[in-house]
């Protein structure tokens, strides 16, 4: 049986380090092996090419639970460049042990929260409690699941779980960065994975 692993809040320990020995490799490849899944080097979203701009592991303490890949049209090296960087941007997640999805959803709002003034998180408030009843809805995500956050210019945000599109798309673009910000903030969910993300880790 597969064990159950619920995230509560995220710890930084020198675990963390060990995402470096993982950041991918761009150079002469399609793909890029992270934590034993295969990390796509190029995406279409929107019928743009992206290129991944990095990709990293979260930690919980020593445990492993999902890789990242942040893909974008133009490398970006700061959480500024990603937010401004022009046309679709995509966050894409696979996780490596079974979760809770509530729980999981509870701590990207509580990630959007942190990294956003109150006013500002208020007005996202209806968007954040429509994502909670999507993760709601799946109970759990098991290892090799996947989660896409895309955002699609004209469009909105568009939140794919299990090669599934959940619903209309998120059309405040605010709604996208606040959901960036749980990995590149101030208060980033795991800071090894941010560098990670920024591409800094292969630096």
């Amino acid at each position: 049986m597969r064990r159950r692993f619920a995230l509560r809040h995220p710890l930084a320990t020198v675990s963390h380090l060990l995402s470096l020995a993982f950041a991918p490799s761009l150079v002469g490849a399609s793909t890029t092996d992270l934590a034993g899944m295969r990390i796509e080097n190029q995406q279409i979203v929107a019928g743009s090419a992206l290129v991944l701009n990095g990709a990293g592991i979260r930690y919980k303490a020593v445990f492993k639970v999902y890789t990242a890949g942040l893909y974008l049209t133009s490398q970006a090296d700061t959480p500024d460049e990603v937010l401004t960087t022009p046309g679709p941007k995509r966050l894409a997640i696979t996780m490596l042990r079974d979760i809770d999805s509530a729980e999981l959803g509870k701590l990207f709002a509580r990630g959007m929260e942190d990294n956003m003034d109150r006013s500002a998180f208020s007005k996202l408030i209806p968007g954040v409690l429509r994502m909670g009843q999507v993760f709601s809805t799946h109970k759990q995500l098991e290892a090799g699941d996947s989660l896409l956050i895309d955002w699609v210019p004209g469009a909105g945000t568009v939140l794919t779980v299990k090669g599934k599109v959940e619903g209309e798309p998120f059309k405040e673009p605010e709604f996208f960065n606040a959901l960036m910000r749980i990995w590149l903030g101030k208060k980033p969910a795991d800071w090894q994975l941010k560098e990670a993300l920024l591409g800094q880790a292969k630096k």
